[in-house]
């Protein structure tokens, strides 16, 4: 069964202009020559770094953040930031709004996305996901003991797991309820001691002309048009990124006490 939300009917897009298509050309260039330029870079960093370091990254997290922070550059949108990032390995947890959270949520500190499954398999961006160290999952409870070995597998190497919990992305107006089954893992025996939790809030800001959802991507929204609209607009605006304290998952007796402790702070954020 689908988790997709669909709310509200996206507005409608302005017709881009002559204007528009320059900076699509000129933005969606310099974007295409840092992502894919810093992903070779990255891949051929990696054949030397695995040998060496597997399952740890020393070094090629350094510049997946320097291209997500440059990307946001080239589009325009401002950062600005709130909170402290937790050192310590763990889980974050943070609200989806947009294709834009990959660059947000990079930007900062090195974070893993994990992912379902399927996502593994779609062309282009399947790749991506899994030359970038995306962790991929099935979302169900039978599954909960093998996530629970790979989570600790990946967060013994020092990574930092990012979760979307609403299981979705919304319109970045509002934060949907967090669905609880992914917090079962972080209470497996060898987990639950030293996990801890860390919430993280993503609230963006349209530019002063466009709707509030502008940089909403949900639903059956295509890619490919948002991307156009997002680089074709003559102003951008913002996007606040607040880090809450992490939450100890030992404090908690259940996986629905800390997903809904988890769901409030990010939520206090937005």
């Amino acid at each position: 069964m689908s988790t997709t939300w669909y709310g509200d009917k996206p507005p409608p897009r302005n017709a881009i202009t002559a204007a528009g298509w320059a900076r699509v050309i000129l933005k969606g260039t310099a974007l295409g020559v840092l992502v894919f330029g810093g992903l070779l870079v990255l891949l051929m960093l990696r054949l030397i770094e695995r040998p060496l370091f597997d399952p740890r990254r020393p070094i090629t997290p350094a510049i997946t953040v320097f291209v997500c922070r440059t990307a946001l550059r080239v589009i325009g949108i401002k950062l600005r930031l709130r909170g402290r990032f937790a050192p310590e390995a763990g889980a974050v947890v943070a609200n989806h709004s947009s294709w834009l959270d990959i660059f947000v949520l990079n930007a900062f500190k090195r974070v893993y996305f994990v992912s379902k499954a399927d996502v593994a398999e779609w062309p282009g961006i399947g790749w991506l996901a899994r030359a970038t160290g995306t962790v991929f999952i099935e979302r169900t409870r039978s599954k909960a003991a093998d996530q629970a070995r790979l989570f600790e597998t990946r967060l013994g190497a020092g990574h930092r797991l990012l979760f979307f919990p609403e299981g979705t992305s919304s319109d970045g107006t509002k934060v949907l309820p967090f669905k609880t089954t992914l917090f079962a893992a972080f209470f497996a025996q060898n987990l639950r001691a030293q996990m801890q939790v860390q919430p993280v809030s993503l609230r963006y800001h349209a530019p002063e002309d466009r709707d509030a959802r502008f940089y909403g991507w949900w639903g059956d929204m295509d890619f490919g048009p948002h991307l156009l609209a997002v680089l074709a607009a003559p102003r951008q605006g913002s996007v606040d990124v607040a880090y809450h304290p992490p939450l100890a998952v030992a404090a908690f007796d259940s996986r629905k006490t800390l997903a809904a402790a988890a769901e409030r702070a990010v939520r206090s954020g937005h």
